[in-house]
């Protein structure tokens, strides 16, 4: 049965404004309610339509009177992020991660409306490191917790987001695990780190990358909101990349980094404003992470449209990046390698 009164948190950026405007485009859902701590951008205003802006802070436990009185039964929390805003960036970051979803899952477990959870959450949860497994599946733990950051922080949503099912297992909950998002239109740490000019790399590494093109999460999010699919799913495009084929296709130039090194570089990309690196993306960058999406397309029943490389492709000719060499020719090369390695195997 499709929802009738949808809440989607996050609605100021790209994900959670975009999402109710799909919402408000779908004549099923009787009324979409998008809760944000500022206004989204105009031009993304103007295309969420219908859809009704709420100026509150989800770390507020007013949030559960804006939930009862609209009588929401359905809530898409998109708001969890790994992009902080401004140089107290992260501690409101983390404030909005973890103290935002205390306060929201609050506010559902009292309202007797509400029928159905959707968490954006990340594969971050899996950590990264040296005695990973090549691929994580989702009963899989870390091999190393992650301790700091985004990561942590999602971990911990995920905790609370567990223990509220346990309080009303007669609501859907289903979280999903995205990868890194790329794209044309959206803002994140990757795609401002592969639009630098010269982009650095740790000395030695190569992680291998797995990204979800941000059209797919969107359908993905509408997926899981029209539909009752609960449980916790990985969503990933198919296909990895590693770093330094990445760095290619996107016509730039790497600057290995020795180890000792990087957080001193980190320090000056953050204070120069470029990209605000924390611990756990300087782990991704080392070791990499990819995720098994069998249950996705199984039980969940969707499948990427684009793979790993055709949405990274997708980012650089949208964003007007050069390549040094054509993908086309990238991607001859490569698989004739691989061919070759496997003859020999």
């Amino acid at each position: 049965m499709a929802p009738k009164v949808v809440l989607v948190t996050g609605c100021s950026r790209f994900l959670g404004g975009h999402l109710a405007a799909r919402f408000a485009a779908n004549p099923e859902i009787d009324r979409v309610l998008g809760v944000d701590t500022e206004p989204p951008p105009r031009d993304l205003l103007r295309r969420m339509g219908r859809a009704e802006f709420v100026r509150a802070d989800i770390r507020n436990p007013l949030i559960a009177k804006v939930i009862s009185t609209a009588h929401v039964d359905t809530v898409v929390h998109a708001s969890v992020t790994a992009n902080p805003a401004g140089p107290s960036g992260r501690t409101v970051m983390k404030e909005m991660n973890v103290i935002g979803t205390m306060q929201l899952l609050a506010a559902c477990q009292k309202s007797p409306h509400v029928r159905k959870l959707v968490v954006k959450s990340t594969s971050a949860v899996y950590g990264s490191s040296s005695r990973d497994p090549a691929v994580f599946t989702e009963d899989m733990g870390p091999k190393d917790l992650p301790s700091s950051g985004y990561a942590k922080d999602a971990v911990e949503v995920e905790g609370y987001v567990r223990g509220f099912t346990r309080r009303r297992p007669d609501v859907d909950v289903t979280t999903l695990r995205f990868t890194n998002f790329i794209g044309p239109r959206i803002d994140t740490v990757l795609t401002r780190y592969f639009a630098l000019p010269v982009v650095p790399t740790v000395l030695g590494y190569d992680a291998r990358v797995q990204l979800l093109h941000s059209e797919d999460a969107l359908a993905v999010l509408e997926r899981a909101t029209l539909h009752d699919l609960p449980g916790v799913f990985n969503v990933g495009g198919d296909g990895v990349l590693l770093l330094s084929q990445a760095i290619r296709r996107a016509g730039k130039l790497p600057l290995p980094v020795p180890t000792a090194a990087v957080p001193t570089v980190g320090r000056l990309f953050r204070s120069a404003r470029l990209v605000d690196f924390s611990p756990d993306q300087m782990r991704f960058l080392n070791w990499g992470r990819v995720v098994d999406t069998t249950l996705l397309k199984r039980e969940f029943g969707f499948t990427p449209r684009w793979t790993t490389q055709q949405a990274f492709d997708d980012y650089v000719s949208g964003r007007g990046m050069r390549p040094l060499i054509d993908p086309e020719l990238l991607t001859s090369v490569e698989r004739t390698v691989l061919d070759a390695a496997a003859k020999l195997r």
